[in-house]
């Protein structure tokens, strides 16, 4: 019985941590990084309820990620529009902004900041541990 007890808890670490690391697939498809946690906690959530809490918690961060990139995908375009003279023309706010090059990195890591602490997050789950994000909006509560 102590056997069943032990394998219980450890396929609960494992997908607790797959939660997490699942987002990784955004590396390799668009969309990924939400499919994969929300794929990986919908499958499981019922057969592994104790899941619940780290799927949800995967799927708010990698949401908030996504909206972190539309919104800079919206502020690059107005500033790379700039630099072919639509946003003087349209009286962007962005046109004292040149080229992007700043905003294009600050995104760059933000996103690379996602990955790492993705992983993080898959680590301590695997540990037992339960991981906040620390700018992750809860959408799913």
């Amino acid at each position: 019985m102590n056997t069943n007890t032990n394998t219980r808890e450890q396929n609960i670490r494992t997908w607790s941590m797959l939660c997490h690391i699942s987002a990784l697939a955004g590396l390799f498809f668009g969309l990924g990084n939400i499919l994969g946690p929300l794929i990986v906690w919908q499958i499981k959530k019922n057969e592994l309820p104790e899941i619940e809490p780290y799927g949800k918690e995967a799927l708010n961060f990698q949401l908030t990620i996504l909206i972190i990139n539309l919104i800079a995908f919206v502020i690059l375009a107005g500033v790379i529009g700039t630099a072919f003279g639509f946003g003087h023309f349209m009286r962007s706010p962005f046109s004292l902004v040149g080229g992007g090059f700043g905003i294009g990195m600050i995104l760059l890591a933000i996103n690379v900041a996602a990955l790492i602490l993705a992983v993080v997050a898959g680590l301590k789950a695997n540990n037992g541990e339960f991981y906040r994000y620390p700018f992750a909006i809860r959408f799913i509560k």
